[in-house]
């Protein structure tokens, strides 16, 4: 947060410096773009392929193949999730919020892809239903979907709060992959990584441009879909702070179930290839 009083004094430029245009980091004009329609005709003939509920305050984990969609619906009351994307083959594979936010924005929605983290970056999955695009963005400058922030977890509990709560999304999520991959706690815990928020509405407020999150718009019903480029564990935590409307971290929230169902495609279907680079570094 920048200081109210700052402690040196505008120079005689300040308004010129200040009017500099903004230009845009990443330009994706030549981002290669997800063909919407023909996902939509290759989800017509896809069939049940399972799904897993994810029970509040705690997070599962489910394989989706490359090729296939999964949807993740809010069945009950209205409840926020926080979404974890490997790679089936390589763990260290993972969902790379940072540039997926350079990429599409602050919030996603249909067409936007969740890419992986470095060496890989390519497309892990692709978002191809959403029930809530009609939120758009509100007056306070919140919209749903975030990759902004990080996750609930007890490490800034416990520097904040001075208290130990094993039921926010890190820690969920660290169970779920031990328990889906066989690993240890502490051999899962660095590979949790941060999230989609998923059904979250946030923003930054426009005067101290801090992170805030409100009350969920998502009702029973909705839901957010996606296709998977390569072969995936999804994960997902049932968030402790359900519609993010009053605080997470914490049993003081309603917190309800989520649900993830796959749907799996018999057409054939090539997985992007990892990203083309290199990795020379100059050397």
């Amino acid at each position: 947060m920048k200081p109210q009083s700052p402690a040196f004094p505008a120079p005689l430029d300040a308004d010129a410096r200040r009017a500099a245009p903004a230009v845009i980091c990443y330009p994706t004009e030549t981002l290669p773009q997800p063909d919407l329609a023909a996902l939509a005709r290759r989800r017509e003939g896809a069939v049940n392929g399972g799904h897993v509920i994810v029970p509040p305050r705690d997070a599962r984990c489910i394989d989706v193949p490359a090729g296939s969609f999964f949807r993740i619906t809010c069945p009950d009351g209205p409840q926020v999730g926080d979404l974890n994307l490997w790679s089936a083959q390589d763990l260290t594979e993972h969902f790379y919020s940072g540039k997926t936010r350079a990429l599409h924005g602050t919030h996603l929605s249909t067409g936007d892809r969740l890419w992986s983290r470095f060496p890989a970056m390519r497309p892990m999955a692709t978002i191809t239903r959403d029930t809530l695009d009609w939120y758009g963005w509100d007056a306070d400058g919140g919209s749903v979907h975030d990759v902004i922030g990080t996750r609930c977890d007890p490490y800034t509990g416990r520097l904040l709060g001075g208290v130990d709560y094993h039921y926010c999304c890190h820690s969920n999520l660290t169970r779920a992959l031990a328990d889906h991959s066989g690993l240890s706690l502490a051999r899962a815990e660095p590979l949790v990584h941060d999230v989609l928020n998923v059904f979250m509405c946030t923003g930054f407020t426009a005067d101290t441009h801090q992170y805030f999150m409100k009350a969920s718009p998502v009702r029973a019903g909705d839901y957010l879909e996606f296709f998977a480029e390569i072969d995936l564990i999804v994960g997902l935590s049932a968030c402790p702070g359900g519609d993010c409307g009053d605080e997470h971290t914490s049993d003081k929230a309603t917190c309800s179930p989520l649900r993830i169902d796959v749907f799996e495609s018999t057409e054939s279907h090539q997985p992007v290839p990892q990203n083309a680079y290199d990795r020379s570094h100059g050397r």
